[in-house]
Formats: C-alpha cells, sequence, structure tokens
C-alpha cells in the first residue's frame, strides 16, 4: 500500500491562498480517480478540487471557512501503489462562473449548520415539573417572595409551591433558580436565551470584505432627488401594451440605462474607474452598467456591456440575460466583472431613500426607489402624480457635490421628458 498526498495546486492569477467552502469526502471513504474532494474559493473563482488517484481518505487538512496556502496538504490518501508519499499533478475543475462580488463568485457554498447556544442555568437530571394550577388562578406569594421573583426575572406562574395552599415560598424559588423546569415558557411574552451563531463563508465572506473595503476606502457623498415618473410609467407601459415576440417586456431600469448612456459625454468621470493606488481615474467611453442582482448565492453584479450600443429594447434584452445567468449560476466571469457604473433597484421593495454603497473601484452608483403615486402641486392645483426618488452615492474624492447633483439633474431632466431619451442630442 501506498499513500498520496493531495496539495491545494497553484490555480493561477497570483492566488497565495484560497478559501476551503466545501468538503465531499470524509476520513475513511473509498474515492475514485475525477472524485470530487473539496471546493475552494480565490478572490476570483470557486474551484472543484478532484482526486488524481483512486484511494482511500486516511486524513483531511482544514475545515470549512478556514484559509489553505498554495502547495498545503488537503487530504491523504492509501492507495495500492506501493511508493510512499507518491504525489501526481492534482486536477483542478472550475465551476462554471464565480467572480468577486461585482465579480462575485456564483456557486454558493453550502450553508453552515447553526448551533444553538443553550441557557446556561444549571440543571439536574432530575427537574422540577411545572405546576399544575387552573386557568385564572394566580400563584400565592408573599410580597417580598414577589418583589424577589421580579429582580429576578422569574415568572411565579411556573414555579412550584410547597407551602400551605400552594404559597411560593423563597425556598421554592432558591430551588426553581438551581434547578430549573422541565420545558421553558411558551407564549408571546417568553423570555428567549438561545443564542445562533452563523459563521460566515464563502461569497458571503467575500461580500462582506468588499463592502468593507468600499466603505473604507471610498469617501461616498449621497444624493437624493424626487423625480415624476408619470409620463415615463405611461410611456413604458403603452410600449408593453405591444404583443410583439421579438420585443421584451421592459422595466423601469432599460430608460435608466437609456439616460446614462446619454449623459456620459457629458459627464465622463461619472462612468470610470478609480485606481486609488496608482491615483488615475480611468474615464471609459464605453458604458459598461453592472446591476445588482440578488442570487440565491447572494449579491452579485452582472454586467451590460456597451449599453451604448444598444436601444432600449436592447438593453431590456441583456439585462435580462445578464441578471438570470447570475441567478441560475450560468453567468461567464467576464458578465460578472469590468462595470463602469452600477444600477442597484429593490423593485416594490425599494423604500423611499437609500445610500447605496458604490462598487469598487467605481465612483458612483444609482438606486431608482420605489414608484408611488401621491398628491403633489403642479402648476398651482394637486393632482395624482407617480413619484420616484432616485438615490445616488459618488466617490468624493473624484467627484464634488456640485458635479453630482448636476448630474442628477439631467438625469432628472431626461426621465421625467422620456421623449428626449430617444433623440440622439437632446
Amino acid at each position: 500500500m501506498g499513500s498520496y498526498l493531495f496539495r491545494l495546486p497553484d490555480v493561477g492569477e497570483g492566488v497565495a491562498e484560497a478559501e476551503i467552502t466545501a468538503w465531499h469526502v470524509a476520513v475513511g471513504d473509498h474515492v475514485d480517480e475525477d472524485q470530487s474532494l473539496v471546493d475552494i474559493m480565490t478572490d476570483k473563482a470557486t474551484v472543484d478540487m478532484t482526486s488524481p488517484v483512486t484511494g482511500r481518505v486516511v486524513a483531511r487538512y482544514g475545515d470549512v471557512g478556514e484559509m489553505a496556502k498554495v502547495g498545503s496538504t488537503l487530504v491523504e490518501l492509501e492507495t495500492d501503489g506501493t511508493s510512499a508519499g507518491e504525489e501526481a499533478a492534482s486536477k483542478a475543475t472550475p465551476k462554471p462562473s464565480a467572480p468577486e462580488l461585482g465579480k462575485a463568485p456564483v456557486a454558493q457554498a453550502p450553508e453552515q449548520p447553526i448551533r444553538t447556544v443553550p441557557d446556561a442555568t444549571p440543571r439536574t437530571s432530575q427537574p422540577a415539573a411545572l405546576p399544575v394550577r387552573r386557568p385564572g388562578d394566580a400563584p400565592l406569594a408573599s410580597p417580598a417572595t414577589r418583589r424577589r421573583a421580579y429582580e429576578l426575572g422569574i415568572p411565579l406562574q411556573f414555579v412550584p409551591g410547597t407551602g400551605p395552599a400552594g404559597r411560593i415560598t423563597d425556598q421554592d424559588l432558591d430551588h426553581f433558580v438551581a434547578h430549573g423546569v422541565t420545558e421553558q415558557p411558551r407564549g408571546p411574552l417568553a423570555k428567549r436565551t438561545g443564542i445562533k451563531e452563523t459563521k460566515i463563508i464563502g461569497l458571503r465572506r467575500k461580500i462582506a470584505e468588499r463592502m468593507q473595503d468600499a466603505k473604507r476606502r471610498i469617501p461616498h457623498f449621497s444624493y437624493v432627488e424626487e423625480c415624476d415618473l408619470t409620463e415615463l410609467e405611461g410611456l413604458r407601459r403603452e410600449l408593453n401594451s405591444d404583443p410583439a415576440e421579438e420585443r421584451p417586456k421592459l422595466t423601469l431600469l432599460p430608460f435608466f440605462m437609456r439616460a446614462l448612456v446619454q449623459l456620459v459625454p457629458e459627464f465622463p468621470y461619472v462612468n470610470g474607474r478609480f485606481d486609488d493606488e496608482a491615483g488615475v481615474l480611468h474615464s471609459h467611453e464605453g458604458v459598461h452598467i453592472g446591476i445588482a442582482t440578488q442570487t440565491p448565492a447572494g449579491l452579485m453584479v452582472p454586467v451590460v456591456r456597451h449599453a451604448e450600443a444598444l436601444d432600449l429594447w436592447g438593453c431590456a434584452r441583456e439585462l435580462a440575460r445578464v441578471t438570470a445567468a447570475a441567478r441560475t449560476g450560468s453567468a461567464a466571469r467576464e458578465e460578472l466583472s469590468g462595470s463602469t457604473i452600477t444600477l442597484t433597484s429593490l423593485g416594490a421593495l425599494g423604500g423611499i431613500a437609500a445610500t447605496p454603497v458604490i462598487n469598487h473601484p467605481e465612483v458612483a452608483i444609482l438606486g431608482p426607489n420605489k414608484l408611488v403615486e401621491r398628491p403633489v402641486v403642479v402648476n398651482g392645483s394637486i393632482v395624482v402624480r407617480t413619484m420616484m426618488n432616485i438615490s445616488s452615492s459618488f466617490d468624493h474624492r473624484i467627484i464634488d457635490g456640485y458635479d453630482a447633483a448636476r448630474f442628477i439633474q439631467q438625469l432628472k431632466r431626461l426621465i421625467e421628458r422620456p421623449a428626449l431619451l430617444f433623440l440622439e442630442h437632446p
């Protein structure tokens, strides 16, 4: 019999370590060649590591959520070979999609079991039983005992009384504190003492790291403006009433995409990526719009590339395609990276306003909020209009408040007068 040490290979792109996100084998398992051993996640991808040999698992190293260095041993296998310590090049099969947040991995690490930490109140092997009282019967106790029970946070209705007529004594309270009861009180006012612990690993950890990095590195300036979308919503509904099969259903986002395309020539610095280490802003002529998307794996940002080359229906079609790919885990890496500005929308859950976090290294993010009908004053009269707030955040190192406000006001002009979206030079 021989042994084979399966080591974490160099998966490329300068990766020095990777996170263990899922184990597919346990000690004692028989493993066939090409069978999945473990999933690991780098900054760029989730990778399924397969066994190059057939054998039996005698040891595995590292728990889910731990980081493993390239070259470190992950699994020790007992093989039929005679050469102890035999090693070969390991196989790594990348999963279909997996980039960072905004480039975030698609594959979802399995959820970790949630551990409940019980109350630390000491118990005996034979705890006291709950007292049996008729409905409406109040527990009997002296004022001093009631005060002490209140200070201890003990509901007297659950304390067995050993005094005359079931009166609760100080000794009964002591016994209750020491031994507890066989079951927790139930009801709307019962205390909840459990603690749930969830280890943050895999994609959720990547999201946390990127959000923290964005907030730490980027001085956010947020701006909220109110817009009247009555005309735009009327146009959207009219266009959606056309049953033409080649035209996708329109949401509000394709209109915002077209508005961004028209504004970029006037505000080129908004459509850019800031390399803060080199101190260089890369302003792009091409408009690559990231779409913040909630997926079963977590927040991801698929990208509609070259929105400037798409008409309204082209934007809608590509928007639907990339967000569906992100949600199903079939998005390619290039579809989840390279955005130059991001749109984020919670749809009907959009709320009144938000302070969206910029998708680093971009410098701007826009968030349409909830669409609502409400009374507003128009030309001195109160009328019902379809209103929406637009929330936005800007990198204050690059974009001054005045310029951010001017950009949003121009955006407001376009979406409040949607006919301008179909002109080459509004």
